[in-house]
C-alpha cells in the first residue's frame, strides 16, 4: 500500500539526517516507525495480569495503615 505523507522541513531534514546514518532509505525508516508505533495499540501486558483483579483473601492497605506511623509534614524535608 502506497501513500503520501506530508512533513515540515525540518522533519524532513531530521527524518534525512537519520536515514543517511542508518544508511537505510527514509520509507524504510518510516515503516520502522509505524510498526513500532503500533506495537503499543493493545495492552502491554500479557492477558493473565492485565485481568488480574487482586487476591481478595489479601489485606486491603488501608488495614495496615496505623502501623505506618504518622506523616510529617514535609515527607522530603
Amino acid at each position: 500500500m502506497n501513500f503520501n505523507l506530508y512533513l515540515d522541513d525540518a522533519t524532513a531534514k531530521r527524518l534525512g539526517r537519520l536515514a543517511k546514518k542508518l544508511r537505510k532509505p527514509r520509507n524504510a525508516v518510516i515503516r520502522e516507525a509505524v510498526e513500532a508505533w503500533l506495537l503499543h495499540e493493545g495492552p502491554s501486558w500479557p492477558d493473565s495480569v492485565a485481568k488480574f483483579r487482586g487476591d481478595p483473601s489479601a489485606p486491603r492497605f488501608e488495614a495496615t495503615r496505623a502501623e505506618l506511623g504518622k506523616l510529617r509534614e514535609d515527607p522530603f524535608g
